[in-house]
């Protein structure tokens, strides 16, 4: 913006005298810029000091107040060393009094009075610490360094923190700095004499900054931020910062680092510090467990500056007092820390952007977000004012009447009207942001425990997860919600025992438990899911974490499908550089939403068919998202994949497009060498090796136990020639051995084969492969006979584990996929689900619509139970052990009133779809002699 300063508002004058004295000393002014300066100098002497010391500059740069900030700052980077202090502190003297008259008169908001206030801050570090590394090179006394490297402070890190980090700096704050260097610059033999230098260096330019001369002063300089201040120097290596904050880091310290940005100094070092700082202030979870901590945090501030107990406006503390700055700033870093881990969205450093950002994640309520960002904007106003009186560092309420009428001036209201507004803010402020700081002030009326089983609940505390002293008391604090929900359920005792079960089995429980005190409607869906799933309860046992994803707003939502889920998890693994980092985001990722499509089927909102496809869904995009990653990594050893590269071939259920929650992977891997014969790399391979080698990489990357357990179990035995051939096979070999050598079981398997991840030229050529091939005629009898003697292998190998076991025997799924391989297989049908290859026995002639009806209605039920079965225990169900959840689940994921009404129709089921199998194996096999 160009032109004179624009006039909103002015402020009254506390003493009128005053005011006229300045305002005479001042010419060549407007009338209105002559009322502001009178009422601004009336009311406070500082500023009345400022405008007579800068009497012949003042003018011009109300004439052009943006181009007189400019230039101030042009005329601070210019200064000669020997002219530092005395220039710099001219600067902010202008620099002070050409902010206060913008904020005064209404000209500029509050954003652009503290980001100028801000800048000046980084400016004027950078341009002090600059000056004392140059005179310390010209020395020798920085190891190495020459005059290049003054411009990056020869690796010297300014941190601004706090205010000054959100660009926030209020009008006489002091500025919070963390000082670090990166010793990687420098020699490891000079280390010590680098760090001396760096320490004299920022002793140095914090005296500049700080000294009182006769100009003045430029800034108060705070460096107690910095790692265990007490004991360490005033400038540490950034190895030993973050060594610091790996091991001793607390959360007041993270929340620290939400505001920090590097301002002077090395900023490209600055960044990198902040980048490897990242795990430490973003956890991977939701951090509920940040509440309490800043919770207590509060209680000893209020503790140690005395600011607790009733609300009176005199004296009152507008930074840490009830209802003050600290209050809205630790509402705000608090959730930011709670999520921020998730969701890059929420880690901005301004607190009202931050608000914003938390409003439109959803974390708060939208009219919360705008009612404290406005106490948050009138609080700082405020607080500048305070300020402005006698420029110092304080945010109290004056005392007295005359100071708060002195406050209220600047104001440009009355002292009744400041204090009514004040008392009104500082309230609405407290009471907006205490409920959510007091962790278990709103329990409910605990349910009797003499109601439960008191071997139970006393065995409670020696379980891992209540070892901790902490963990101990929040979940004091959280049994009576728990005790309370789990005497609502049907089966009281039997719930205990299931959530007994789940703690017992619990390693650690801080994190978790915070999650339910501040999310209790969870304690429902545990219990729901502990009292029905021994399976689920035991995951959730050993992977607590999972639960954040239901926190996240969208756990309910519609299933976003494969494509998207691939392009999330793709764009996840994207953003981090270790390989090990990635797979163990991948199995994170890939939890949650296995635990989401568990919950939906538990709760009825998908059924058995719809898991199905979900879970496959998942798996597919987790192949394909993981694939490139471990493709880069192998490369960089062995060279990039000679040829076209590799393909994943998913065979079974997989290819099919239905697995179940407890599902291994049927997979092949193919790959196409074109006529390259070794790898070029730095360790080079042959071909064969290199594929061989590609695909145990791609199996331990799905399969290997990490700190975040394993993706899933890999069964390659579907290759050609099974486990005796290659892991990986090559695109030519392949094609002919499906040709020329392939067994009918293998021909049968090709019918649900599917490309889930790989190079699309050659995914194509799979695809038309494979369609060109089961077009092919088959000989119908030969076809047949082994069928026949497969299905008699089958079993003989493996007989059914009772009633409940849908999957194996006669007339069960295995069965009827079985009939639907073979009905594809001879009627060239390409489509790979089971209802298309039942189709195809019509088409074959082997069946008529209503025995293939019947086979898809069996199949419908057996894969209901099965999945349901999966899902309850992990294994083959036995009915009167599942509990009356269990069974309740399993009836409705069936259809069934009683368990004894699904049992019946089970062995119906299984009795039909055999004996329509048996015949038309059996006629095959007559026709054939």
């Amino acid at each position: 913006m160009t032109g004179p300063l624009t006039i909103h508002r002015v402020p009254r004058a506390f003493d009128a005298s005053l005011g006229d004295e300045a305002l005479n000393a001042v010419s060549g002014i407007t009338p209105e810029q002559g009322e502001l300066i009178a009422g601004t100098a009336g009311s406070s002497p500082y500023l009345k000091g400022l405008i007579e010391h800068e009497r012949d500059w003042l003018p011009s740069a109300l004439q052009e107040p943006d181009q007189a900030f400019a230039d101030v700052m042009d005329a601070a980077r210019a200064l000669p060393s020997d002219q530092l202090k005395s220039g710099l502190r001219q600067a902010k003297r202008r620099m002070a009094l050409l902010t206060a008259l913008a904020d005064l008169a209404g000209a500029w908001p509050l954003e652009k009075v503290t980001a100028a206030l801000t800048d000046f801050g980084a400016l004027a570090a950078d341009i002090a610490a600059k000056a004392e590394i140059a005179a310390l090179i010209r020395r020798g006394k920085l190891p190495g360094m020459t005059e290049d490297d003054v411009e990056t402070a020869a690796g010297m890190i300014i941190l601004a923190m706090g205010k000054m980090g959100a660009y926030e700096l209020n009008y006489s704050s002091d500025i919070d700095l963390i000082v670090l260097f990166d010793e990687t610059r420098f020699d490891p033999d000079d280390f010590f004499d680098a760090r001396q230098g760096m320490v004299r260096a920022t002793r140095n330019f914090c005296a500049t900054l700080s000294d009182k001369t006769a100009d003045g002063y430029v800034f108060r300089t705070d460096l107690r931020l910095r790692p265990d201040p007490a004991v360490t120097p005033v400038c540490l290596a950034t190895e030993a910062a973050e060594r610091y904050y790996e091991s001793l880091g607390r959360t007041w310290e993270r929340a620290a680092y939400i505001k920090a940005r590097p301002c002077a100094g090395d900023i490209a070092a600055g960044q990198r510090f902040l980048d490897a700082l990242r795990p430490f202030v973003w956890r991977r979870h939701l951090d509920f467990a940040a509440i309490q901590d800043a919770h207590d945090m509060r209680l000893r501030i209020r503790e140690n500056k005395g600011t607790g107990g009733t609300l009176t406006i005199p004296g009152h503390d507008m930074k840490l007092g009830q209802g003050g700055i600290r209050e809205i700033e630790f509402f705000t870093q608090t959730r930011q820390l709670i999520a921020g881990g998730r969701d890059p969205d929420l880690r901005v450093r301004g607190t009202v952007p931050g608000l914003a950002a938390l409003a439109g994640k959803d974390w708060i309520p939208q009219d919360v977000a705008e009612k404290l960002t406005d106490h948050y904007r009138a609080h700082r106003e405020v607080e500048h004012r305070i300020q402005m009186v006698h420029d110092a560092q304080t945010h109290k309420v004056p005392q007295s009447p005359d100071g708060i009428e002195r406050v209220a001036c600047l104001m440009g209201v009355d002292s009744a009207g400041l204090t009514a507004d004040l008392t009104r803010r500082l309230t609405e402020v407290h009471e907006l942001t205490e409920g959510f700081f007091a962790p278990g002030s709103s329990t409910p009326a605990p349910a009797g425990e003499a109601d439960f089983d008191q071997n139970v609940l006393a065995r409670w505390t020696t379980y891992p997860a209540l070892r901790s002293q902490r963990g101990a008391r929040i979940f004091e604090r959280l049994k009576p919600e728990l005790l309370s929900r789990l005497s609502k359920t049907a089966k009281p005792d039997e719930a205990l025992r299931a959530l007994d079960g789940f703690l017992a089995g619990l390693p650690a429980g801080v994190q978790l438990f915070s999650l339910f005190e501040a999310n209790p409607h969870l304690i429902d869906l545990l219990v729901d899911i502990v009292g029905t799933s021994h399976a689920l309860a035991a995951h959730l046992s050993h992977n607590a974490a999972v639960f954040d994803a239901v926190i996240g707003g969208s756990f309910f939502s519609d299933w976003p499908g494969q494509t998207s889920l691939q392009s999330d998890l793709e764009q996840a693994l994207q953003q981090e550089t270790d390989y090990e980092t990635q797979l163990d985001f991948a199995r994170r990722w890939c939890k949650e939403w296995h635990f989401r499509i568990g919950v939906h089927h538990l709760r009825g909102l998908i059924d058995g068919v719809q898991a199905g496809q979900q879970y496959a869904e998942l798996a597919s995009a987790v192949i394909a998202a993981i694939l490139p990653c471990v493709t880069e990594q192998f490369a960089k050893k062995h060279g990039p994949a000679p040829g076209r590269g590799a393909t994943v071939l998913g065979m079974g259920s997989l290819g099919a497009g239905r697995i179940n929650s407890q599902s291994d992977l049927d997979m092949i891997v193919i790959y196409d060498p074109l006529d390259q014969d070794m790898s070029d790399g730095p360790r080079p391979l042959a071909t064969r090796t290199y594929y061989a080698r590609f695909t145990q990489a791609l199996i331990t990357a799905l399969s290997a136990p990490m700190s975040q357990g394993r993706l899933y179990e890999v069964d390659m035995r579907l290759r050609p020639s099974g486990n005796q051939g290659p892991v990986a096979t090559s695109w030519a070999s392949f094609t002919n051995y499906q040709r020329n050598e392939a067994w009918v079981w293998e021909h049968l398997a090709l019918t649900r084969a599917r490309v889930v991840a790989g190079e699309a030229g050659l995914t194509k050529d799979i695809e038309s492969f494979r369609a060109d091939f089961l077009a092919q005629p088959e000989d119908r009898q030969k076809v047949l006979r082994e069928v026949s003697e497969m299905r008699a292998r089958l079993a003989a190998a493996k007989s059914p584990a009772g009633i409940w076991d849908a999957k194996n025997g006669a007339g069960r799924m295995m069965d009827i996929e079985l009939m639907a391989e073979t009905g594809a297989l001879l009627s060239g049908v390409t489509q790979r689900d089971l209802q298309s290859g039942l189709d195809g026995t019509v088409a074959a002639g082997l069946l008529d619509v209503a025995q293939v009806q019947t086979l898809k209605d069996c199949y419908d039920l057996c894969w209901s139970v099965q999945c349901a079965a999966r899902l309850l225990s992990g294994k083959v169900i036995e009915a009167d052990k599942i509990g009356e959840g269990g069974a309740a689940f399993l009836c409705r994921a069936t259809g069934f009133e009683q368990v004894e009404h699904l049992q019946g129709a089970l062995q119906n089921s299984y009795t039909a779809a055999a004996g329509i199998i048996g015949r038309v194996l059996e006629e095959g096999q007559d026709a054939a002699q």
